[in-house]
């Protein structure tokens, strides 16, 4: 499989909506996707009564919207666009300052399918935006992964090798400390982590699991979230223990069962964050 087969839409020249009261944001947004695909045909709504006029003229590939807006809110934006008769794969992305507040509190709904924080930045929404008109990889970018089922851990590795990505698989979450520790200790490569990013169930056989290894790796080991990103793998339904885990320090979750494309829609949007020179004000406007 090819990188160019994660993308969530195939046409050319897609037709993305990009729904927000403010129009200084929805311009921002609308340069950056035209930055990043050409050929994109915007449409900009102030509000849901404009975007459901716009629904009923014709289908679009890619929704992007203010969780607040004029006339209610982006998630009751992303249930009409789920009602509309041709709408319901379209990818609906939550683009809000309280994103980060919302997705701990687990108060989106399924009908988003994605999120991002304006306070991340504006280099940082190009690339989060790029994540689904132009995924592209980042070859040899290092997963450690840690799995303990043997099944899950071939299918999900294949996911991620596919994408050029080099998964480091451990069975257990003392395996994989070993493995940081060893790297931290000896301070090799100019403070090398050994992993580029962190995927980890959240229940293990072992004796120590998911929240164990991100306790440690946000309180022992000190890694901000840009320094070693973590995605936390759980089937847990429970929003509450959801909640617990990005409180914790998980930069995302991945929910169980695993879709392909969102698995790596999101392991690559972290490592491209990652790599982000820290944010300097350039916020995108609320």
């Amino acid at each position: 499989m090819q990188s160019q087969n994660l993308r969530h839409f195939d046409n050319t020249a897609p037709r993305v909506m990009v729904v927000d009261g403010s129009r200084m944001v929805r311009k921002l947004i609308a340069d950056v996707l035209l930055r990043e695909l050409p050929n994109v045909r915007i449409v900009q709504c102030g509000g849901i009564v404009e975007a459901k006029v716009a629904l009923d003229h014709g289908q679009v590939d890619l929704v992007t919207t203010a969780l607040v807006l004029p006339d209610g809110d982006g998630i009751a934006l992303a249930r009409a666009v789920r009602e509309a008769a041709t709408q319901a794969y379209v990818p609906v992305i939550v683009v809000s300052g309280d994103a980060q507040a919302h997705l701990e509190a687990r108060r989106f709904t399924e009908d988003v399918t994605d999120y991002f924080d304006k306070s991340l930045g504006t280099a940082a929404l190009a690339e989060f935006i790029r994540g689904y008109v132009q995924p592209q990889s980042i070859p040899g970018a290092r997963v450690l992964y840690v799995e303990d089922s043997r099944v899950v851990a071939v299918a999900t590795k294949r996911m991620l090798e596919r994408h050029s990505l080099q998964v480091l698989h451990f069975i257990g979450v003392e395996e994989a400390l070993e493995h940081l520790e060893a790297h931290r200790a000896s301070g090799r490569d100019g403070g090398d982590a050994g992993a580029d990013l962190v995927l980890t169930d959240v229940y293990l056989k072992g004796e120590l699991g998911g929240k164990d290894l991100l306790a440690r790796l946000r309180n022992d080991f000190a890694y901000g979230k840009r320094r070693l990103p973590v995605l936390v793998m759980t089937g847990d339904a429970n929003r509450d223990n959801q909640s617990e885990l990005l409180r914790a320090g998980a930069n995302d979750l991945v929910l169980k069962p695993i879709e392909e494309r969102l698995l790596v829609t999101k392991t690559l949007f972290q490592l491209r964050l990652s790599r982000l020179v820290e944010p300097t004000g350039a916020v995108v406007p609320a």
